[in-house]
């Protein structure tokens, strides 16, 4: 049977992750078809070659177009900066190709529209996309979703949800790509808000219907690397207070200057009946309050997710051997492979990404005029 040939686009640290989880998705997953890594894009020829031979990847070019026009490529992962998500993708889809592409989907909302459109008609003809939104992956949040559709937690009354990196607290931190709006659209606010924004429609299946909000830039000006002064034009901090439709009151923080965080995603969901608590810096557990037993006995209790039975695991070590950051990229080419084998829609696709992209902006929008309630302007 012929391989599935995969194009990555991008070779930076995004294109190294989805490089592992391409070279071991079939060892841990056996797959129908095999994959191939075939071509690996950038947009320098030599760079590109070099990266192509450190991460296994069979051919190298610096024109993305010839990759994803090759009859040897089935599959286009896009892992380039957010300004070139719409017409990557885009190209990618009227050429026949499914389409993984990382979050945030685009830079606006017109682009994340354009993208949803392609994709819808892209699915009449069996093309498949997914949003790399990849902590829906991890096997504890996708046990915690779980829980909340088992009604663990009866009516949920609260979400609330940080992100909390510190990779920008020195103000001599060098300047890159991810603080220039023009490329990537926003700051933490869609690097890392992003994921929160999504892992509420994930987790309580459901929308916002407003924001009220505020941003905070908190060094305007830093030096690329060369030396050269370049002005920050995204956030280096968000908070925002929603509501979602079904009721549950929401709050959500997202800053790269959260001292002593390294990558810390915390969420807890406060429940009728209980409530559940995680945060990635241990991500392997869960912790859960059963609110139904007797006072004097009741309490978070630590959940270690690792059992065979709990998501994903079975394919793994045996139980107390924890997975990391990388292994929930290898479920996500995981899922995608298998909707494309079964011919079914894999999830989040652009829909849940254009969304996400509609609440960045209306965050935006609300924080621009000092926190004014904002609805959530969906298509």
């Amino acid at each position: 049977m012929q391989p599935l040939g995969v194009a990555l686009v991008g070779h930076a640290f995004m294109g190294r992750v989805h490089s592992q989880a391409w070279r071991t998705v079939g060892r841990v997953f056996p797959q129908e078809r095999p994959v191939e890594r075939t071509v690996l894009a950038g947009v320098d020829a030599a760079r590109a070659r070099r990266a192509a031979d450190e991460l296994g990847w069979g051919d190298a070019t610096d024109n993305w177009k010839e990759a994803v026009l090759r009859d040897d490529v089935h599959i286009v992962d896009i892992c380039t900066p957010g300004d070139s998500h719409a017409e990557i993708a885009i190209a990618a889809l009227e050429a026949g190709k499914h389409v993984l592409c990382e979050k945030p989907l685009a830079t606006t909302v017109a682009e994340a529209e354009a993208m949803a459109v392609a994709a819808r008609r892209a699915r009449e003809r069996g093309v498949r996309s997914m949003a790399g939104f990849t902590y829906r992956r991890v096997p504890a949040l996708t046990l915690a979703r779980q829980l909340i559709q088992e009604d663990r937690l009866g009516r949920v009354l609260q979400f609330r949800a940080r992100y909390l990196q510190d990779w920008l607290h020195d103000p001599d931190a060098p300047f890159s790509w991810r603080l220039d709006r023009a490329r990537a659209g926003a700051g933490a606010l869609g690097d890392t808000g992003s994921h929160l924004i999504d892992l509420g429609q994930y987790l309580l299946g459901d929308t916002l219907d407003g924001v009220s909000a505020q941003l905070a830039t908190f060094v305007d000006r830093r030096h690329a690397p060369d030396g050269t002064p370049a002005q920050v034009t995204v956030d280096d901090a968000a908070v925002f207070i929603a509501r979602f439709g079904g009721g549950t009151l929401a709050t959500f923080e997202a800053s790269r200057f959260a001292a002593g965080r390294k990558n810390a995603i915390q969420l807890e969901i406060s429940g009728t009946k209980g409530a559940l608590s995680f945060d990635f810096e241990s991500m392997n557990e869960l912790s859960f309050y059963d609110a139904t037993e007797p006072s004097g006995t009741a309490g978070f209790r630590r959940v270690l997710v690792t059992e065979p039975d709990h998501p994903y695991l079975r394919a793994w070590w045996p139980a107390g051997h924890g997975l990391g950051y990388e292994h929930a990229f290898t479920h996500q080419a995981h899922d995608l492979l298998t909707a494309i084998h079964d011919g079914t829609d894999p999830v989040p696709g652009f829909e849940e990404g254009l969304y996400v992209q509609q609440v960045i902006e209306a965050v935006e929008a609300s924080a621009a005029n000092a926190g004014v309630y904002t609805p959530i302007a969906t298509s």
